[in-house]
């Protein structure tokens, strides 16, 4: 799509609408379902109290799919409408990729403080891997 945009020209409001969508379906999909801010209650993280508090599972505000299904239609839709020249609204788009990239950087420094500060990681990459007791085959019997 971008490629379109440099070989023709043009489209640049659309390519920066897109990228602005894009940008608020990842936000969705690295942000929990439920907000540990909201869970704290500016009492600061605390230790779990009861024996089924300890495993919480990183449960995204927008699954996996839905977010790959909103990135493709909205592709899509954005290729459609470079077909129409009422699209194609004259710009200075030197500014646009000037806005577009200080509100990705202050969008994810923010999100990657909320991170830090509730101790989640979306991805599974760097996660510690707890493996159980691996059954060896072997059967012991006693005499």
């Amino acid at each position: 799509f971008k490629c379109h945009c440099l070989l023709f020209q043009g489209w640049y409001i659309i390519t920066y609408a897109l990228g602005i969508y894009h940008l608020n379906l990842f936000i969705a999909f690295i942000t929990p379902k439920v907000d540990p801010a909201d869970e704290y209650e500016d009492e600061g993280p605390q230790l779990p109290t009861r024996a089924n508090e300890e495993f919480r599972p990183f449960i995204r505000r927008l699954p996996e799919f839905k977010f790959w299904h909103s990135v493709t239609r909205s592709s899509v839709f954005g290729i459609i409408c470079t077909f129409f020249n009422c699209f194609n609204i004259p710009v200075f788009w030197p500014i646009l990729v000037v806005y577009f990239i200080t509100l990705l950087c202050i969008t994810m420094r923010k999100q990657i403080q909320h991170m830090i500060r509730y101790r989640y990681l979306p991805f599974s990459y760097g996660k510690p891997k707890y493996q159980g007791h691996e059954d060896s085959g072997k059967v012991i019997t006693s005499k």
